[in-house]
């Protein structure tokens, strides 16, 4: 499902206009996203919680040469999916 087709079943779930909800949802993501640059933990019980997560520097291998480079730290987007998602997803 991509973003046009969520906007299309939102919309069609709760009876709102398209516009409108695709407003709503560009909201929403905008949201999740300024919480977690910030290093807050956006959580929503049945869904799931968005955080951020760090990566340590390490060894990587170049696959074409087989040279080592390295590799930066980095920061990274976890998701954790909540007990009412998986349990939905595990039903089916």
């Amino acid at each position: 499902m991509n973003k046009q087709e969520l906007i299309d079943a939102v919309a069609a779930a709760t009876g709102e206009s398209k516009a409108a909800t695709g407003q709503t949802i560009d909201a929403i993501v905008e949201a999740v996203t300024k919480a977690v640059v910030s290093g807050d933990t956006v959580q929503l019980v049945g869904f799931g919680s968005f955080s951020t997560g760090a990566r340590a520097a390490r060894v990587g291998r170049n696959p074409s040469t087989g040279a080592e480079i390295q590799i930066a730290a980095a920061k990274t987007v976890k998701f954790t999916a909540g007990k009412a998602f998986k349990e939905a997803v595990n039903a089916s």
